[in-house]
């Protein structure tokens, strides 16, 4: 995935299509394959596949929001990747591909077994060691913007009226289908904004995309909001704690400038092949956030694995921890304040169980 641009593209493509991962840990994995050398185009082929051309996720959009969105979704994704691979080929910030990659240098990482053996490295402590160290690594790195982020969400989609959303995008109302340029492009512009303040998730964030569309949102802002999962301000600081604020930053105007292209284009594509769906045919129901489902078991075999890997990594083998260092610099100020703020946030999350399982 490092020489041949067009090749490359393809397997970062695929790769991603294949990991269907949520938000945070596709900028795991895509730091994790351009730290080992894959091209910056090809990485963010893998970021924006791995959290768009997602399966899951279509059969949650055909379910909220139809057949069209499921179709925007994916030529969306495939739309996503190609405006960003001419944009990095037209801009070419070689000067910040190769300080991200320094910064990534700093991170020191225990060399493998030599064996290529699978089996011998499965059964091998020391290979699951470094996997606890990287696990603990990355969860000390975005735990508070995780518990931030998540708890501004609730607050928001518990407190905040549904109006409010409505009010945000220019001229919607439900039926509504007569936008003009200026409007579309305002939707478009204003979902990353409904996103950054209910940022779930690419999975959770579907519901209320369906609520906004219900509401006469265009079928060009309802597809911005569902794609602005990766221009939100906690994976800004992720990237910048990876890559250093300069890539950020630029990651951030490479997707949403794609962003902005690729929801245009849906839009008046479908327009003129008739496709664009009726706000009206969108059923709002009640979701269902907990039951024992398959699901329920893939959590609590991954939380088992989760605190084997937890007890591996901050107590059995702290030999392994020596050599974890930081990558990107961080602002101090920042930090003890997100610090403070996520404290805050767990204060909030207990207080709201006791009024509802004590007070209640």
């Amino acid at each position: 995935m490092g020489e041949n641009e067009g090749k490359s593209v393809l397997l970062g493509t695929f790769f991603g299509f294949i990991s269907s991962s949520c938000s945070f840990s596709a900028l795991a994995g895509t730091k994790s394959i351009f730290k080992k050398g894959a091209s910056f185009v090809s990485s963010i082929a893998f970021l924006l596949a791995s959290t768009n051309l997602v399966i899951e996720l279509g059969i949650i959009i055909s379910i909220f929001l139809g057949w069209q969105f499921v179709v925007g979704e994916y030529v969306g994704g495939i739309l996503l990747i190609g405006i960003s691979w001419i944009l990095i080929r037209l801009i070419n910030p070689k000067k910040l591909i190769e300080k991200a990659r320094k910064n990534l240098e700093n991170e020191d990482d225990d060399e493998m077994d030599g064996s290529k053996d699978w089996k011998k490295q499965i059964t091998n402590e020391d290979s699951w060691a470094r996997v606890a160290k990287k696990y603990k690594m990355e969860w000390q790195m975005v735990w508070k913007d995780v518990t931030v982020g998540f708890t501004v969400a609730g607050i928001t989609a518990a407190f905040v009226p549904d109006s409010f959303f409505q009010t945000l995008f220019i001229n919607s109302g439900q039926g509504n289908t007569d936008f003009t340029f200026l409007e579309i492009l305002e939707h478009i512009v204003v979902g990353p904004v409904a996103a950054f303040l209910t940022f779930i998730g690419s999975m959770g964030n579907i519901p209320l995309a369906a609520l906004l569309f219900g509401k006469g949102v265009s079928f060009a802002g309802v597809m911005a909001f569902i794609f602005s999962d990766l221009v939100v301000f906690p994976v800004l600081r992720i990237n910048a704690k990876y890559y250093g604020w300069k890539m950020s930053l630029f990651i951030l105007f490479l997707l949403f400038t794609a962003l902005i292209g690729t929801a245009l284009t849906l839009h008046y594509g479908f327009d003129l092949l008739n496709m664009l769906p009726d706000s009206s045919q969108v059923k709002i129901q009640d979701s269902e956030f907990f039951k024992i489902d398959y699901t329920f078991f893939l959590n609590v075999a991954f939380l088992i694995i989760s605190a084997y890997l937890v007890y591996l990594g901050f107590f059995k083998r702290k030999d392994v921890e020596d050599s974890m260092s930081e990558m990107a610099p961080k602002s101090p100020l920042l930090e003890k304040i997100l610090k403070y703020a996520a404290f805050i946030c767990y204060i909030w999350l207990a207080g709201g169980l006791i009024v509802k399982f004590l007070v209640n």
